[in-house]
């Protein structure tokens, strides 16, 4: 496996985007996260996109971060917002999100933010037993889905 740094709108980028949104549209029966999403939210120094791929170059695991500052939707000065972590079904249990997840919030502390946020959902038990064992405490609500019943979100001080 390797990982590397890719922007949001390269084609694997894409491709893992449509899988994950998909696997959300089955778990919560809509069209997936609308959290509006934009490529330039991922650049360096104030975000940054990965991919996991396997010894064939295929993409299996994905994860980005993007700087938030106090917004009115929750978020404090100094967060990065975890967005978009996902691993392909036949790639799951062999460590690659705690993987990308720990190269995000290295990168993230690097470029200054003192707060890792996400926001997952109450159908996602995989992500809430991956974030919560990586040091995350569920946190007050914030982004797109603050008012959502089903929201659950988490932050960890970098």
């Amino acid at each position: 496996m390797y990982i590397h740094p890719v922007p949001f709108d390269h084609p694997d980028a894409v491709k893992l985007n449509d899988q994950v949104q998909a696997e959300y549209g089955v778990r919560y029966g809509d069209d997936g996260d609308a959290t509006p999403l934009d490529t330039a939210d991922f650049r360096p120094p104030n975000g940054l996109y990965l991919i996991a791929y396997d010894a064939l170059g295929t993409p299996v695991a994905s994860g980005g971060w993007r700087a938030q500052d106090e917004n009115g939707e929750g978020n404090e000065d100094g967060d990065a917002e975890l967005k978009r972590m996902y691993v392909i079904e036949q790639m799951r249990g062999r460590g690659l999100a705690r993987r990308i997840l720990a190269a995000l919030e290295d990168d993230a502390r690097a470029a200054g933010r003192t707060r890792m946020v996400l926001e997952t959902g109450a159908k996602q038990p995989e992500a809430v037993a991956l974030y919560t064992s990586s040091g995350y405490e569920p946190c007050g609500k914030f982004g797109y889905y603050r008012f959502h019943d089903l929201s659950l979100c988490y932050a960890k001080a970098l």
